[in-house]
């Protein structure tokens, strides 16, 4: 029982200290910085059960492996009434870490954004089969194609739609995903960290080329980015 005791206790002090751990590794983007932060913190959860677990099942399996007469479990109030609890806790820890990523506006943001550090570039993704049609609506409503060029350090908001079939825009390593419906526009915002060129694709199957529907996100410096604004715009 004290072992069942100090076992629980070392759980619930991880929980804790992860709850204010900070990832350490450079992030590409707002988004990418807040999932991976979530996936790191629900880490400090699932290593220590596995372990718990394991330990138990390892433990068990050795003790009565030769035991052929067992008998069964007697009934501990106090503890079924820890685990309980510190199921409660665990549940608690995931849920209110879930719903601070989740809520953030770099994961689910509003398609208008008001930023201090300046006003958000917009980019309208449209999705067909089987292609992408990347257009600037607030800054002359040019197309590029397949490419999307944004300035790093300055809030992005990219609305997403679909010709016809439900298409799926996906950035990973800038942690950007979500659904381009027809008729609808779903909208993601994230502020870009890192210049370079990050690979997009479609991630719902779409019919025969599918797999050629891949676009990029290139990000630069805002020096680089006006320059191509403006070369953008003087070539419509």
């Amino acid at each position: 029982m004290r072992k069942t005791r100090l076992a629980l206790v070392s759980l619930l002090t991880v929980l804790v200290a992860g709850l204010f751990a900070d990832p350490v590794a450079a992030q590409s983007s707002a988004s990418a910085e807040l999932i991976n932060g979530l996936n790191g913190k629900l880490l400090y959860i699932a290593i220590p059960i596995t372990l718990l677990v394991e330990g138990i099942l390892i433990y068990t399996i050795v003790k009565f492996r030769n035991n052929d007469d067992p008998s069964p479990t007697k009934e501990n109030r106090r503890l079924e009434i820890t685990w309980t609890i510190a199921t409660a806790i665990i549940l608690l820890f995931v849920g209110v870490a879930s719903y601070g990523v989740l809520a953030d506006e770099n994961v689910a943001g509003p398609p208008q954004v008001e930023d201090a550090s300046g006003d958000p570039v917009v980019v309208h993704a449209e999705a067909y089969q089987w292609g992408w049609e990347m257009s600037y609506p607030e800054a002359g409503n040019f197309s590029t194609g397949t490419e999307i060029v944004v300035p790093k350090d300055r809030p992005v908001v990219i609305e997403v739609t679909s010709r016809d079939v439900i298409h799926g825009f996906h950035v990973p390593d800038l942690a950007l995903k979500v659904d381009a419906m027809p008729g609808q526009v779903n909208t993601i915002r994230t502020v870009p960290y890192e210049e370079g060129t990050y690979q997009g694709y479609c991630t719902e199957y779409c019919g025969v080329a599918h797999s050629q529907m891949y676009f990029t996100v290139e990000v630069v410096s805002q020096e680089e980015y006006q320059d191509w604004l403006d070369e953008q715009q003087s070539s419509e």
